[in-house]
């Protein structure tokens, strides 16, 4: 599932193949861009800010574009030398840059924005603090947190303009290492300041491998609780509870030990 871990990943493995190189193609397939074509515009840089990815784009003539996509639930880059085979079907591909010597394709991804980097505001000027970003600030994201005492602090998690970068599977696993219920309102959550900074050194420590992991092993037990519904509790050994958080329309899966997050 791309979360902030995977993201950062994705730009940073497309970052090695294009940064300070001349784009051969430029092709995004998506209507409102399908006219776009920045082809012999240089690639300053690709970077990741929350689930949001960011090719940074210079023209010969001096403007500079910012590339903007984010993966959503199914979205992912793939990057092949030049001349390979594309591992997946060219109906799902929605962005094409090319270099001489690599291809980076975008398949299924859930958004498509070309906008000047000037602008990048009106795509990405929401969020808050990036756990893995340059712009992380712990005092803010728990300030973030705290705005809102009667929101359950699953929902707030979440909510990308507090901190950017959590989804459903590291707020399942912070909770539980936190002791405390998604359900639980933030204003009665000790220690935001704690949960902020164990968010971070989690994210950090998984970002530059592709198994996560929260418990220390590698191998099936690497959750606590999430996707673990009607499984015995690793520390208590009571029974997994699943449900759902959030409003209807955003509604998302939600894990917990009764005992261990009360």
């Amino acid at each position: 599932m791309p979360e902030g871990d995977t993201v950062w990943r994705t730009a940073r493995s497309l970052h090695e193949v294009l940064a300070g190189q001349t784009l051969t193609t430029f092709d995004l397939r998506v209507p409102q861009h399908a006219t776009a074509d920045l082809a012999g515009s240089t690639v300053r840089e690709v970077v990741a800010r929350g689930k949001h990815i960011l090719h940074r784009i210079d023209e010969p003539g001096g403007d500079a574009w910012t590339l903007h996509t984010h993966l959503k639930m199914d979205g992912s880059w793939h990057r092949y030398r030049a001349g390979s085979r594309w591992q997946r079907p060219a109906y799902t591909v929605r962005a094409v840059l090319d270099t001489a010597e690599w291809q980076t394709v975008g398949y299924l991804l859930g958004v498509v924005d070309l906008v000047r980097t000037a602008d990048e505001d009106t795509v990405v000027g929401h969020l808050g603090p990036d756990l893995l970003g340059r712009d992380w600030d712990a005092q803010v994201a728990a300030a973030n947190l705290a705005s809102d005492p009667e929101r359950e602090i699953g929902v707030a998690l979440l909510d990308q303009r507090n901190l950017a970068g959590l989804g459903t599977i590291y707020r399942a696993e912070l909770c539980f290492l936190r002791g405390v219920s998604p359900w639980r309102p933030v204003g009665e959550v000790d220690d935001l300041p704690g949960m902020v900074a164990l968010a971070r050194r989690i994210i950090g420590a998984n970002r530059a491998r592709v198994e996560r992991t929260f418990t220390g092993s590698l191998r099936r037990d690497r959750y606590w609780v999430y996707g673990r519904e009607h499984e015995a509790c690793r520390r208590c050994g009571t029974t997994i509870e699943r449900g759902h958080l959030g409003p209807p329309t955003m509604e998302r899966v939600a894990y917990r030990c009764p005992v261990c997050q009360p």
